[in-house]
C-alpha cells in the first residue's frame, strides 16, 4: 500500500508541474491547482489507511497529518491570495515545489517501505498467547552507559499461554548485538502455545533500541556498535578481541542474572519487589503465578546464545540451553601465548548449537590452523548432551524473524546471502527449539533433531 500511494502522490505532483508549465502558470490558477492536489492526495491516503491489511497505520495517520496541514496551508492561501496573486508562477519554483514534497512524503512513508506487515508465524499449539511487560531495575549496578550514576535497568517481555491453569517451564531469551526484545517473536509465540513461559530481555545500549523507566528511548551505543563492526579487522589483536568480548559478556551475564533471580524471588515470595516497575502488576503477578521455576531453559541469537551459554554453566538452576548460531565466548576461559584455554570441566546441561554449514566448514579450517578445537566444538564434545545443528544455504539473520519483519534491514546486516524461504525456515527453528525444550524441561517425546538441514 505504501508503494501504491507514493506512486499516486507523485503522479499528481508531477502533474502539477505539468500543468504549471501548459496551461495553470497563472499564480492564482497554480494555488487553486495545489490545494486541489493536497485535497486528493489526503483523501488517497484517507482510503488508503481504512484498508484492513494496511500495515504501519501509525506511519501511514503521520503522513495523513502532514498531508492534511499542508491541505489546509494550501486551502488558506489559495483564498487569501486569489485576488491578489498576479503574474506567473516560475518553472525552478514548481519544480522545487515539487521535488520537496516528493523527499517529504518518501521520507514519513520510509519504515512503510522497510517494514512488513509481519505479524508472526502460525502456532502450533492449543493455547492462545498473551504478553506482558516490566522494567527491573538492578539497585547493585550502576549503568556504566550513562553518566548520572542511574542503577542498570533490564526490560522484560512475557509471552505466556492464555490459560487460567496450569504450571509451565520457564524459557528466557537473549538478542544478539544491535538486536532486540522481539527478534525471535515467532519462537515465543511457539513455545508459548504450547505451554511455556518465555521472558525475552533487552540488553540496553546493546540493544537497537529499548526504553527506561522514565519512559526514555534507550538506543544501542556507538562505541559498541563500532567495536562489534570492527572485532575482526586487520589490525585487532586477539588479545584486545579477548578483552572487549569479555566486557560485553560480563554485562549480559549479569543482566540475564538478575533477570533470573528476581523472577525467582519473585515467585518464591509471590509478591513483586520494589526491582520491578511496570504498569502490567496484576498481568505480570500472574504469569509468575504460572511460571514452573524448577524448569527453567536459555535461549539467545548469536552474542545472545553466547550470553545464555555462559549463564548455563554457571548456574545449577538450569536444565538446556539453546545456543543460535552465537560464538560460545565464554567458554574461553583465558587467553595465554596466542592461544585460548577452555574449560576442562564438561559443560553441566544439555545444549543446542545451531551453525551455518559456512560456518561449520570454518571450524575445521580453524582446527587446522590453531592445533585445537573451535570453542564450541569444544563445548559440544564435553557436554552432558551437546548437539551441532548445521543449516546451509542460510545466513545469521535467518535464525531471527528479522528477515520477515524488515528484508531490507536484514540484508543490511548480514553479509550471508540465505536461498531459503524465511518463513518456511523459522518454522523449522522453532520446531527444534521446542523439540529440544519439551525432551528436557517437560520430559516428553523423542529427540528427532538431524545434524545437517
Amino acid at each position: 500500500m505504501s508503494k501504491l500511494f507514493f506512486i499516486i502522490f507523485i503522479v499528481l505532483e508531477v502533474a502539477q508541474v505539468v500543468l504549471t508549465f501548459t496551461k495553470a502558470r497563472e499564480k492564482a490558477v497554480w494555488l487553486k491547482t495545489r490545494a486541489i492536489v493536497r485535497l486528493v492526495e489526503t483523501l488517497a491516503l484517507i482510503g488508503i489507511v481504512e484498508i484492513p491489511s494496511t500495515h504501519l497505520k501509525w506511519r501511514f495517520t503521520v503522513c495523513m497529518i502532514i498531508l492534511f496541514v499542508r491541505l489546509l496551508i494550501a486551502g488558506i492561501m489559495w483564498l487569501a491570495g486569489r485576488k491578489k496573486a498576479v503574474g506567473t508562477k516560475s518553472k525552478a519554483g514548481a519544480v522545487v515545489s515539487c521535488v520537496l514534497s516528493v523527499i517529504l512524503i518518501a521520507v514519513t512513508l520510509a519504515p512503510a517501505f522497510i517494514f512488513t506487515n509481519y505479524n508472526g508465524l502460525p502456532t502450533t499449539g492449543e493455547f492462545g498467547v498473551k504478553s506482558a511487560s516490566a522494567i527491573l531495575v538492578d539497585e547493585s549496578r550502576t549503568d556504566t552507559f550513562e553518566n548520572d550514576g542511574s542503577y542498570r535497568e533490564v526490560p522484560i517481555y512475557f509471552f505466556y499461554p492464555d490459560t487460567e491453569s496450569g504450571s509451565y517451564p520457564l524459557v528466557v531469551f537473549s538478542h544478539g548485538a544491535f538486536g532486540y526484545y522481539q527478534s525471535n517473536f515467532s519462537t515465543y509465540e511457539e513455545l508459548a502455545s504450547n505451554g511455556y513461559v518465555v521472558a525475552a530481555l533487552d540488553h540496553p545500549h546493546h540493544a537497537f533500541f529499548t526504553t527506561d523507566t522514565q519512559g526514555k528511548t534507550v538506543t544501542v551505543d556507538q562505541k559498541f556498535i563500532n567495536d562489534a563492526m570492527n572485532i575482526n579487522n586487520e589490525g585487532i589483536t586477539e588479545e584486545q578481541i579477548y578483552e572487549t568480548t569479555q566486557e560485553w559478556m560480563k554485562l549480559r551475564i549479569d543482566d540475564e542474572n538478575f533477570v533470573l533471580d528476581t523472577i525467582e524471588e519473585a515467585k518464591k515470595s509471590g509478591t513483586l519487589g520494589t526491582a520491578w516497575h511496570t504498569e502490567q502488576a496484576d498481568d505480570v503477578t500472574f504469569v509468575l503465578n504460572m511460571t514452573d521455576i524448577e524448569k527453567i531453559g536459555l535461549m539467545g541469537h548469536s552474542l545472545g546464545g553466547a550470553t545464555s551459554t555462559a549463564v548455563g554453566r554457571e548456574r545449577d538452576d538450569i536444565d538446556a540451553v539453546i545456543d543460535l548460531d552465537g560464538t560460545m565466548l565464554s567458554e574461553r576461559k583465558s587467553l595465554a601465548d596466542g592461544k585460548y584455554q577452555y574449560y576442562e570441566e564438561p559443560y553441566p546441561v544439555p545444549i543446542l548449537d545451531f551453525t551455518k554449514q559456512k560456518d561449520y566448514n570454518d571450524r575445521e579450517q580453524y582446527k587446522i590452523d590453531n592445533g585445537y578445537a573451535y570453542v564450541n566444538e569444544d563445548v559440544i564434545k564435553n557436554a552432558k548432551d551437546g548437539r551441532t545443528v548445521i543449516f546451509s544455504k542460510v545466513g545469521h539473520m535467518d535464525f531471527t524473524d528479522l528477515p520477515l519483519i524488515s528484508p531490507t534491514l536484514a540484508a543490511m546486516l548480514d553479509n550471508g546471502k540465505a536461498e531459503v524461504d524465511n518463513a518456511e525456515f523459522m518454522t523449522l527453528v522453532n520446531s527444534i527449539v521446542l523439540n529440544w525444550f519439551d525432551y528436557y524441561l517437560k520430559g516428553e517425546g523423542t529427540l528427532d533433531i538431524q545434524a545437517n538441514y
